[in-house]
């Protein structure tokens, strides 16, 4: 209870401090870790325990990932997971081999080590990539692909390991290696037959109990159970959840699933990197710290220029291949197993190991910096190569329109804008955007549109208005904040994903907000309404005048935004005012058309 104590305080002082300095959520629970491990204050003991309790994270992770992925969906993605995986773990693992070797490991050792300091953090990239949006682009998705091939890669290279122990083992290890594909195989195949044939029937049967508890409870049954046989065949406990997560893709438990692990899930990926940050060895670091400087460089220039590589080859955009690189270029959780295996098997001394260890530690502890830098320097880019090409001969100054965020929402206002000879600069953080927006004309930025520098850069002192279509509420409401305090004559139209979110906007002097969903679904009732035989002009009738009373009735709680009792009420006595607006509307229309016949 102390040790859970413990873990929760420093998550809940370190996290939000690190988001507020901008160095991310990753960065702060490895500054919590170091803090409260066994370098730090010594508030944990068993540090081991931890990082086997925190895997689950990662676990529960691939399990919610795998449940977005349909079976079809993760065929069309061979080409990548194998061609783009392979490419990547040889081009990193020979780089890296031959670096090995140079510091005087012996070939086979090396090309082992290589190999698993080509490995990346799953934990860590994608979780990066989710808190970055990034995911879902085509970049994002090729990384995915490397990161699932990754999983697959380090099965056999665990079986090599004892392998590599001289001449003396190579008989038994052989064997031993066989045995262990084949408990591989066969782990998977049942993992595979289970989730086709089993689980369905059982998640229906636990679902007809009404038990969401229950329900709960046999998810994570699941998902720990698969785990654990993955461990007893020597395989990656993610993979075996990730395959269960693509079988269940396609059920009608899909959703309940995801809600069900996601607050486990958050909690136990946290966990995970506290853990890392507790086993970083920071004596080997004061003892050595010119040497293991050195050396984390020089396996991050390495990696980072073998990923460049590779993300050239996979057909990654030229923007993105730095970040591309730097999202996968920190080592795995997987190569501390292969570095202990080694170490049992004789094949690396303790030294070595440790030294290799603290390489991989700090090297995840380097990712959001990494980006952090990445950022700043390609805003600086952005703003030094204004009129290099055609596409950025416009003049920012001369652009009366910003667009901060060109996802759904701000796609159609752009191009209405552009369809019509307005104008504009965009703020995007994905590059695919800006590759394709550059050829039409736009003058784009990429990064974080929160940032006052970029939006100086933008030209928001001379602009005219600023679409605010960014996706994320609170991204959305800190931007409308920044801009009211720095640039107060700026208009602004704002994106409202939800009535709060349309709230708290109006209560910031936002006068031009609009419902993303609103009038596409008032648009869907007046369609309703004419199947069911209504005349269109009076479904039209109908669909604006609830337009006028749920806007009028919406910025009366306005008033109320802070007082939830309050403000319940008057949406309640909304409702009814519609209600009996409705009921007199009918009484006149039933009058004048009597007899008419309306449906």
């Amino acid at each position: 209870m102390n040790e859970a104590l413990v873990y929760l305080l420093a998550a809940v002082i370190c996290v939000p401090l690190a988001k507020r300095l901008g160095l991310g959520s990753v960065l702060g629970y490895l500054i919590a870790g170091a803090l409260i491990g066994p370098w730090g204050l010594r508030l944990i003991g068993n540090v081991d325990s931890a990082v086997h309790l925190a895997e689950f994270g990662v676990v529960l992770m691939l399990f919610v990932i795998g449940l977005e992925l349909e079976p079809k969906r993760l065929m069309a993605m061979k080409k990548d997971v194998f061609g783009g995986g392979a490419w990547q773990l040889a081009l990193c693992g020979l780089a890296l081999g031959a670096a090995a070797m140079a510091l005087g490991l012996a070939w086979p050792v090396a090309l082992a080590m290589g190999a698993a300091l080509a490995l990346s953090s799953t934990a860590i990239a994608l979780a990066t990539m989710n808190e970055r949006n990034f995911l879902a682009t085509p970049t994002g998705q090729t990384g995915f692909a490397i990161l699932l091939f990754q999983d697959i890669a380090a099965i056999p290279l665990l079986a090599i390991v004892p392998l590599l122990g001289g001449a003396a083992v190579a008989a038994d290890g052989a064997g031993a290696g066989w045995l262990a594909a084949g408990k591989a195989l066969g782990a998977i195949a049942l993992v595979i037959v289970a989730g086709r044939f089993l689980l369905r029937p059982l998640l229906r049967a636990v679902a007809a109990s009404g038990l969401r508890e229950v329900f709960t409870a046999f998810a994570l049954l699941v998902v720990i159970g698969i785990a654990q046989l993955m461990t007893l065949a020597g395989l990656s406990m993610g993979l075996g959840a990730f395959l269960a997560g693509v079988l269940l893709a396609g059920s009608e438990y899909r959703h309940a699933l995801e809600t069900d692990i996601e607050p486990f899930k958050g909690l136990l990926l946290g966990l995970f990197f506290i853990a890392v940050g507790m086993t970083i060895d920071f004596g080997l670091l004061i003892a050595a710290p010119l040497k293991v400087g050195l050396l984390v460089a020089a396996y991050l220039a390495i990696k980072l220029l073998a990923l460049w590589l590779v993300a050239r080859v996979l057909g990654v955009t030229a923007r993105q291949r730095w970040l591309f690189a730097v999202l996968l270029s920190q080592g795995g959780e997987f190569a501390f197993v292969v570095f202990g295996a080694a170490r049992a098997s004789g094949v690396l001394p303790r030294e070595t190991e440790a030294l290799l260890t603290i390489i991989v530690a700090l090297s995840m502890a380097t990712t959001p910096l990494l980006l952090i830098a990445l950022d700043a320097w390609s805003a600086r880019r952005e703003c030094a190569n204004a009129g290099a090409d055609r596409a950025d001969a416009i003049d920012v100054r001369d652009a009366p329109v910003i667009i901060a965020g060109f996802g759904r929402f701000g796609q159609i206002v752009g191009r209405l804008l552009m369809a019509n000879g307005v104008r504009t600069v965009v703020l995007d953080h994905d590059p695919d955007q800006i590759e394709m927006l550059r050829r039409f004309g736009s003058k784009v930025f990429y990064g974080d549109a929160t940032r006052l520098d970029l939006l100086e850069a933008a030209g928001a002192a001379e602009a005219r208005l600023l679409v605010n279509a960014i996706d994320d509420i609170e991204d959305n409401l800190k931007l409308t904040d920044l801009v009211r305090a720095h640039f107060p004559g700026l208009t602004i139209l704002a994106r409202a994903r939800n009535v709060t979110h349309y709230l708290e906007l109006k209560s910031r002097g936002v006068t031009l907000v609009e419902r993303e969903t609103f009038e596409s679904a008032l648009a869907a009732g007046r369609h309703a309404l004419e199947a069911l035989g209504i005349e269109p002009f009076r479904a039209r009738d109908m669909a604006n005048l609830f337009r006028r009373h749920n806007v009028r009735s919406t910025d009366a709680m306005l008033a109320h935004l802070r007082d939830d009792e309050r403000l319940v009420s008057a949406a309640k006595a909304g409702r009814e005012e519609l209600e009996q607006q409705f009921a007199r509307d009918r009484e006149q229309f039933e009058r004048a058309y009597s007899g008419k016949g309306w449906g």
